[in-house]
């Protein structure tokens, strides 16, 4: 921790729990999905049944205080260090799929996980240093940027066809298209996170904020952009195995919200060939190990399965036996 200034520690400390009760609240929610569905409409079909299922509104729960330990920490640590730490809530939603949901996560699993993590680990550790902002008419101008006003707009047309062309042919059968949809719209959250997180602090640092009209626009932004993605995840949980779609979601999270922070604060501005490349290293090796995690979810069925594939198989080239024999 020694180089690490003690808003970054703040911030490490806060995305840490933020990890925990995000991962563990997948786990609950779909524990509450899988119920709403046995007993109403399922939420990947449209249904709402959910909303009356306690287990759900404890996951609820569990991922409101994650988000608002997430939300601090966006407050005291540069998004590039919070956002990668996504990786322990993954661990946690995987090994308690496992336990719990019967979602069996076998040692190529394992790996996957631990790849991401390492991986994770390798960019929190070269992170650039973030550019200071003191107000949030330092963000507007950086928000209001040639560079990320297009990025904004590709993600806000991109997710609009997604929505009304590919999530009604492809949403049930293709979970990039749900994870996409609350991955790009992420991006834009964490830099409102980032903007209204920020307000609050300095606010509470005695410079009120919430007397411009910049920080009521990126709030009222960033509830917009929750419930959004909170509906497309929903649809997610109830619709695909729970120890792909974190994976899956950390990783193109992850990699687009940097890639926003990157356009919209200039952080690579400031790095040299060596540590740009380790990160790039970085992610390499979280794609790797999503990879390997999403290749091989399926490997542990036919071991459970194959003996009663062998046994049918069996009783069928003895029924005909007896048939050419008669």
């Amino acid at each position: 921790m020694g180089g690490m200034s003690a808003d970054n520690i703040h911030g490490l400390v806060l995305a840490l729990s933020s990890s925990i009760f995000i991962g563990s609240s997948f786990i609950i929610k779909k524990k509450g999905l899988m119920n709403a569905g046995a007993t109403g409409i399922r939420a990947g079909s449209g249904g709402y049944s959910y909303l009356k299922e306690p287990w759900w509104w404890a996951g609820m729960v569990s991922m409101i205080i994650g988000e608002v330990a997430n939300f601090a920490a966006y407050a005291y640590a540069p998004a590039i260090l919070v956002t990668p730490l996504g990786a322990l809530s993954m661990i946690i939603s995987a090994v308690l799929a496992h336990y719990f949901l019967d979602e069996r996560l076998h040692i190529f699993g394992v790996i996957g996980c631990a790849l991401c993590l390492v991986g994770s680990t390798t960019i929190v550790l070269h992170a650039p240093q973030e550019i200071q902002v003191k107000s949030v008419k330092e963000i507007w101008f950086f928000a209001t940027a040639p560079g990320f006003l297009v990025y904004a707009c590709i993600v806000l047309i991109v997710v609009g066809i997604l929505i009304y062309r590919y999530v009604p042919l492809y949403g049930g059968t293709h979970l990039v298209i749900y994870v996409g949809i609350c991955s790009l719209m992420g991006s834009l959250t964490v830099m409102c996170v980032k903007a209204v997180g920020i307000a609050m602090k300095l606010s509470f640092s005695g410079s009120n904020q919430f007397i411009y009209f910049q920080t009521w626009f990126f709030t009222v932004l960033l509830f917009g952009f929750i419930l959004l993605q909170l509906n497309y995840l929903n649809k997610a949980l109830d619709t695909f195995n729970t120890a792909v779609i974190s994976p899956v979601y950390y990783v193109m999270f992850t990699s687009l919200t940097i890639l926003a922070s990157m356009i919209m604060f200039k952080n690579w501005d400031h790095q040299n060939a060596s540590q740009i490349i380790t990160e790039l290293c970085g992610f390499v090796t979280i794609f790797s190990g999503t990879f390997l995690l999403h290749k091989t979810k399926d490997m542990a069925t036919p071991t459970t399965e194959s003996p009663k594939l062998s046994t049918s198989s069996t009783r069928s080239r003895n029924e005909s036996a007896s048939r050419l024999e008669l």
